[in-house]
């Protein structure tokens, strides 16, 4: 079973729909935990539904389930959120069945906001879950695709991994690299700001 993903970016909303349209995608599962844009407002959840059901595309919101911010207070370790973490909650792992049956129904796309996968909770976070499961392929602004496995080499390549460690599993390896990149694009909850006297 194939499962795609998408990231909106700053595109229009006749790109992104191009985009979805030029892949024969059937459903769309909005993994954004805030589905709204102040300056993309194509991009808010109850637009892009109407949009896309407009365009006989389904829409599903997953970002409860999914998202990259949590309300879990678990999830966070100083203010960081963790994905190992939010990877053993229940909702997560709700969420990752809901894809599962989507998957094995339609054509389904996992969106956020970020262009590049690498950059972006929807490769590090919830594809890592599915990796060993489905065929994943990541689907560009420029309009061509990426496998997930050429997104892990690249993964591989941008953290500075090697991949042929002759004494290392390339398991390990490979989830060092998500480690990493984890930490770096994980969401860190605003502090709070000071009171003055």
């Amino acid at each position: 079973m194939k499962l795609f993903t998408i990231g909106h970016s700053t595109q229009s909303w006749e790109q992104f729909l191009e985009l979805l349209l030029r892949n024969r995608i059937e459903a769309i599962g909005d993994v954004r935990s805030t589905p709204y844009s102040a300056r993309f407002r194509q991009y808010n959840r109850d637009v892009l539904a109407r949009a896309l059901r407009g365009a006989n595309i389904r829409y599903a919101f997953l970002g409860d389930e999914l998202g990259a911010r949590r309300t879990e207070r678990e999830c966070y370790v100083d203010g960081v959120a963790r994905y190992e973490r939010i990877a053993r909650t229940l909702a997560f792992r709700a969420g990752l069945e809901r894809v599962q049956t989507g998957v094995a129904r339609y054509r389904l796309a996992l969106m956020c906001a970020e262009k590049d996968p690498l950059e972006c909770h929807r490769a590090i976070l919830v594809c890592r879950q599915f990796r060993n499961d489905l065929d994943i392929r990541h689907i560009l602004v420029d309009g061509s695709m990426e496998t997930h496995a050429d997104a892990e080499n690249r993964l591989l390549a941008e953290e500075k991994v090697p991949g042929d460690d002759m004494f290392t599993p390339h398991e390990e390896l490979i989830a060092k690299a998500y480690d990493r990149r984890g930490g770096k694009i994980a969401y860190h909850e605003c502090a709070e700001p000071a009171v003055q006297p």
